[in-house]
């Protein structure tokens, strides 16, 4: 396989329908040079996705109805119907449907990428509390795709061209934070995250900073204990098989920059690692869900209820999350490629250069 001119197949999941997920699907979807790199299927209805499309008239896109992935058209985006009935969609309202249909979406999108007959999958957002029911009870996606592929763990990394920001807990109250901190966790996710710069973001040797859970890093146990205990135990143990700093105070951290020195940062907490990301993303960031043996991507934005159907969504980071699956889905096959029978690929390179001479 050419991981340069392979076209992989990417899924869209449609997210709550009384959000912006379809609009911006339509939206990224709109410029034809997206046939040119993958072929898209969107996994919702014809009628739902046509709801959206009238709001945005200046979209010019034909569409391929299927419910077989062996008549995919890879000239065409594809619409997967996971149901046929109709379907009262309300822009902007909280309501049992938009949960539903989500769904549905996201159990029939998971199920291609699980059986491979798609590459990857970004996700539109879903409203964590509208989607509960006895099918889904979980806080967000990550945790989601990590039970349904009984991953031991996965990382939530947040991707952007500048900076990259992944989490020890993710969506947790704050005063649950420090009792959920522990040596074990920092490492698991430690190497979660250096595996990943290595195989899905082509980093060789990659360099990671930790911050600190504390202010100012705890100030030598004065302000918390939690770094001499347990955050610089683990980035000791770390440091015997990758390239691990800190820990750092984060408010210092990227007042001064200092992430544009490391490959990628580990939070130990939500928002200490969100708000700085998507300050610096500037609307271009990417939810990565790594540690999978799927690829998943998302943008990094919620479902925005209150612009749900007024065609004036912005699409930029979901069109960067398209960009990042399909980068991923050619890097790892690069990866693999690099490592699969190298003794082989010696040879062949020698007889290659035997013939030049």
């Amino acid at each position: 396989m050419n991981s340069e001119t392979y076209k992989p197949v990417i899924g869209f999941s449609c997210g709550d329908l009384n959000g912006i997920g379809i609009e911006i699907i339509i939206k990224s979807l709109a410029n034809a040079d997206i046939l040119n790199i993958c072929t898209p299927v969107i996994f919702a209805n014809n009628k739902a996705v046509n709801f959206y499309r009238k709001n945005l008239p200046e979209t010019n896109m034909s569409f391929n109805a299927t419910r077989d992935f062996s008549k995919l058209s890879h000239k065409q985006i594809n619409i997967f119907n996971v149901w046929e009935e109709d379907v009262a969609i309300t822009p902007g309202a909280l309501n049992e449907v938009g949960g539903k249909y989500a769904l549905l979406s996201l159990e029939a999108a998971t199920e291609a990428l699980a059986a491979g007959d798609i590459h990857a999958l970004v996700t539109a957002p879903i409203h964590k509390k509208n989607i509960q029911s006895e099918a889904f009870q979980h806080s967000g996606h990550t945790p989601y795709f990590k039970e349904y592929f009984a991953a031991k763990d996965v990382l939530m990394l947040m991707v952007a061209d500048n900076i990259k920001v992944g989490l020890v807990t993710e969506h947790i109250p704050v005063l649950e934070v420090a009792n959920a901190i522990n040596k074990e966790a920092i490492l698991y996710k430690l190497r979660i995250m250096n595996g990943c710069l290595k195989e899905d973001f082509g980093i060789d040797k990659p360099r990671i900073a930790v911050l600190a859970l504390n202010p100012h890093a705890g100030d030598e146990s004065l302000i918390g204990k939690e770094e001499e205990a347990i955050i610089k135990p683990a980035i000791a143990e770390a440091k015997q098989t990758m390239l691990v700093f800190g820990p750092y105070s984060s408010d210092a951290f990227f007042a001064r920059g200092q992430h544009e020195k490391f490959d990628a940062v580990l939070a130990m907490y939500h928002d200490q690692g969100l708000i700085p990301f998507k300050s610096l993303a500037i609307g271009e960031g990417v939810n990565y869900t790594a540690g999978l043996p799927v690829i998943r991507t998302s943008p990094d934005h919620g479902t925005a209820f209150d612009i749900a159907g007024k065609g004036i969504a912005h699409h930029e980071s979901f069109l960067a999350a398209i960009f990042e699956a399909i980068d991923i889905v050619r890097r790892r096959n690069g990866f693999a490629e690099a490592r699969q029978n190298p003794l082989r690929k010696m040879s062949a390179r020698m007889i290659a250069t035997a013939v030049d001479e």
